[in-house]
Parts: C-alpha cells; structure tokens; sequence
C-alpha cells in the first residue's frame, strides 16, 4: 500500500510553478553554455558535474541528508522498489543534454512546448500506471482536459516566436530530443518520489540521480574526446556553471511534491513555472529576436488556469480498462 505524505495544496501547488519557474533559466544557462563550447555533451557534462559536487558537500553537512543515505543499502537489500530505479538520473542527464545540444538551435520557445508536450503525456501515464509514491491515480475527463489545456496554453503562450523559417527537418529533428526528454521527466519524478519516500529525505535520491546521469555522460565524452578531441576551453564567467546547482533544487523539491501532489499534477504545476519563468527571463532578460504580445501574456494565464483545473476534485468517471 503506497506511503502517502500530504502536503497542502496551497503550499504544494506554489511551490511546484517556482521550480517549474527555474527550468528555463537552466535551459537558457546549459544553451548558452553548449553554443560556447561549441559541445553540448561537454556543457551537459559540466552542468551535472557542478551539480554532484554541490550535492556531496550538502549531504556531509545536512544531518537529515546523511541519514537518508544511510537508509539507501536497507532499501535496496529490502527491495522496498526495483533496483532499477536508481537509473532515474539517466532522464536528468538526458534533458541537460539536450538543453545544451538544442536551445541555441530552436530557442527556449519550441523547447518548451516540445518539452511541456512530452511530460503531459507521461505524467497521465506515469499516475494511470502507479508508478509514483502516491499509487495508481484514475485519468479523469477533467486531468484529461487538464492536461491537453496545457499543451494547447503552452503552444499559444510561444507561438509568437516560433519563427521556423527553413526546411522542416532543420528544425524537426532537433525538436525530437526535448520531446523525449520531456515525456522521461514524469518518470524520472516518479522514480524519484518513491526513493525519497524510503529515505525519509530527498537528498540521497537527487545524490544518485547525479552520480548515475554524470557518470554516463562523462563516458559518452570520453568517448566523443577520444574521436573527435576536445572543444573550446571552459569559460571565465561564473555564471555559466549555475545549471547543475539549479538542477539539483529543481529534483529534490519535484521528487518531495510527487509525494503530495501525484506525479501529474506536480507537473502541471512545474510545467506553468516554466511558461511564467520564460516570460519573466524574456522580459528581465531578453534573447535576441524576442517578442512577446498579447498571446503570450494570455497563454501563459491559461498555462496556470489548467494547472489549477487538474488539483480539482471533480473525477467521478474515471476511465477503465475494458
């Protein structure tokens, strides 16, 4: 029977659009990042790596965190979960990486609707399956409506960057991998969610996700070096190596509100913080070529209105398997 740690959705909800809200400053730090290295494996590899060493040094000094870590080999000796569960941080790795290999081609704009797209969909299927902390959740007609109002609030909140000019599969092929990885981040949260349940903390989990991701991009460059060398030299602004630390918050605070929230929901709201947070970077920020209107505005409201809709407890006819 699943463990269940309610959290109040007013609490809950506000903090999942926060973190949702630094997703596309990530994005916007790890792309640019890649486009001066000219590699964005190596800038993926860097991202993660300031992010395990933040980490390291938080779960010494958290007594909470070093607790939790002492709780990861009973886990795993109890098989409280599948083993495999531990290969959670492989998404994060994933969506670093293409961050870094895609923003500076498409844009944070298409990244997002791609990205915010692929987790609706897995965060219905992720719940419909069981697969998070919280147990099975039922799709309902409303987390249905809810799900595809974001996709559609997205696609309006950006389209009026989606300048796409060029043949398609300039643009189409790069728009794959952020789709991937956006559908993998509804299971990587749920994954996440249940590891932190038997720890007692979030850290030993997020730890994990750092060390299992970095170690597989650290050989996939490794093995990239050693065909095609090594690219431009790191660069000397510091800010360019914030993507690994807001990484980290971004998976620890996901992986305690799936416990709350259910895996779909917890999406929701991290996907409406990635639209608020790409308006609010674009307005504090902008990139070149930057527009926002009234659409913009607009679709981002909508964003956070469907977000709100899926919390609803309107779901007396679930859909059942026949």
């Amino acid at each position: 029977m699943p463990l269940h740690h309610r959290l109040p959705l007013a609490v809950g909800l506000p903090l999942a659009v926060a973190a949702g809200i630094c997703m596309p400053i990530q994005g916007r730090i790890n792309g640019a990042l890649g486009a001066r290295l000219d590699d964005g494996l190596a800038a993926a590899v860097v991202s993660f790596s300031t992010g395990l060493v933040l980490l390291a040094v938080l779960c010494l000094l958290l007594p909470k965190a070093r607790r939790g870590l002492r709780r990861v080999v009973p886990a795993l000796r109890d098989r409280k979960f599948p083993r495999w569960y531990l290969l959670a941080g492989c998404s994060g790795a994933f969506l670093v990486l293409s961050q870094a290999e895609t923003v500076a081609l498409i844009g944070i704009a298409l990244f997002t609707v791609a990205a915010v797209t692929g987790q609706t969909v897995s965060g219905l299927l992720v719940d419909r399956l069981g697969w998070g902390p919280g147990g099975r959740s039922p799709v309902t007609g409303i987390r249905v409506i809810s799900a595809v109002l974001t996709v559609l609030a997205v696609a309006w909140a950006v389209s009026p960057k989606l300048t796409l000019g060029g043949p398609a599969g300039a643009w189409l092929l790069p728009v794959l991998l952020p789709l991937a990885a956006g559908f993998l981040q509804s299971f990587q949260q749920a994954l996440n969610g249940v590891q932190t349940m038997h720890y007692g903390s979030p850290w030993p989990a997020t730890l994990i996700n750092f060390v299992v991701g970095g170690a597989l991009l650290w050989a996939a460059w490794g093995i990239k070096v050693a065909v095609a060398g090594v690219g431009n030299p790191l660069p000397a602004e510091w800010w360019y190596y914030l993507g690994g630390p807001i990484g980290c918050a971004f998976i620890a605070v996901a992986a305690v509100l799936v416990r709350a929230l259910g895996v779909l929901q917890t999406g929701l709201g991290m996907i409406s913080g990635q639209i608020l947070g790409s308006l609010l970077l674009d307005l504090a920020v902008p990139a070149p070529g930057t527009v926002i209107t009234t659409a913009t505005v607009l679709g981002t409201l909508l964003t956070l209105l469907a977000a709100v809709l899926g919390t609803l407890p309107w779901q007396r006819h679930p859909f059942r398997n026949r």
